[in-house]
């Protein structure tokens, strides 16, 4: 990996859902103050609020140095030809600020429903990726090509698209994962590609949950919830039995093992200790996705205890 994307990123971000809930003048505040607090980069989910491209333009458009990045962009709502002129024109207008993350949420053999949408079934996962791939790099280009090339990561859990995210991306974003996801991605990525004659390492980004909060009951409570939504994704299932999780830790709801190694809960110095743990198991990157009673909220608060705690 050089030294810019380390660099560009830092090693510590922020990621939220919480900005489809907000008008988009607040959007536009909420970035500039992450940007001042120090963050490099803020990572953000898409389901049905603003589509993906949309909101990074709101977010580059009111800073200066963040990076923004997708979190992940859903290849079951666009085609392969809309998201890489989406990503030529992010990457074009704001040189190197832009990562795009590609992923869905059902792309296996049957459809998936979210929020009561019937989500398009796409074919088995690592096939379909590598599709997309080719179709976004085969599209000609006849705009202004990027000063500085794209960043791709791919939301990738699995052996077989950890090294597809190791050969033809730049990285992956592993999403809902606990510390020994990170090693076994470190691992199976492997020495990543070679650009420009270089070897260069494939890029690391691993989401970690978060409850500020020094009320044990309290914070538990909250990341429980959060632990028990993801539970309802098959793909995640099958991602933590993988890891050794057992029906004792995904049955009847998720047991307090479970919720513990996903989510990081109690006062900054707790949540510290987990940063650390990832990137010593071999992340370069963890962006923090900061957990509330409610979740529509921007967790500002948070944000700024985190950022003179981690950043300073």
């Amino acid at each position: 990996m050089t030294d810019m994307g380390h660099r560009d990123l830092g090693r510590v971000g922020l990621w939220t859902f919480a900005f489809d809930g907000q008008p988009a003048g607040r959007v536009r505040e909420a970035a500039a103050e992450i940007e001042e607090l120090g963050y490099g980069a803020v990572w953000f989910g898409e389901a049905f609020g603003r589509d993906t491209a949309g909101q990074a333009w709101l977010l580059l458009s009111a800073t200066r140095r963040l990076v923004a990045a997708s979190g992940i962009a859903n290849i079951a709502l666009r085609d392969p030809i809309a998201m890489a002129t989406a990503e030529r024109t992010l990457a074009e207008a704001f040189p190197g600020r832009y990562v795009l993350g590609l992923g869905g949420h059902r792309v296996d053999d049957t459809p998936g429903v979210l929020d009561g949408y019937t989500m398009p079934s796409l074919g088995r996962a690592v096939r379909t990726m590598t599709g997309y791939l080719d179709r976004m790099d085969a599209l000609p280009v006849h705009s202004v090509p990027p000063a500085v090339p794209p960043r791709r990561v791919l939301a990738a859990l699995g052996p077989k698209m950890l090294e597809l995210a190791g050969r033809r991306a730049w990285g992956a974003h592993p999403y809902f994962v606990p510390v020994r996801h990170t090693a076994r991605a470190r691992e199976i990525m492997g020495p990543g590609r070679i650009e420009a004659g270089v070897r260069t390492e494939a890029f690391l980004a691993v989401e970690q949950a978060v409850v500020l909060d020094t009320d044990p009951g309290r914070a538990r409570e909250v990341a429980r919830a959060h632990v028990a939504g993801y539970l309802q994704a098959p793909h995640q299932v099958a991602n933590l039995r993988r890891l050794g999780y057992g029906d004792a830790d995904l049955a009847g709801g998720p047991g307090d093992r479970l919720v513990d190694e996903i989510v990081a809960y109690g006062d900054a110095e707790v949540i510290r200790r987990r940063v650390r743990e990832h990137l010593d198991a071999g992340a370069d990157h963890v962006c923090l996705q900061v957990l509330t009673a409610d979740p529509a909220a921007l967790p500002l608060p948070e944000w700024r205890e985190l950022a003179a705690a981690l950043l300073h």
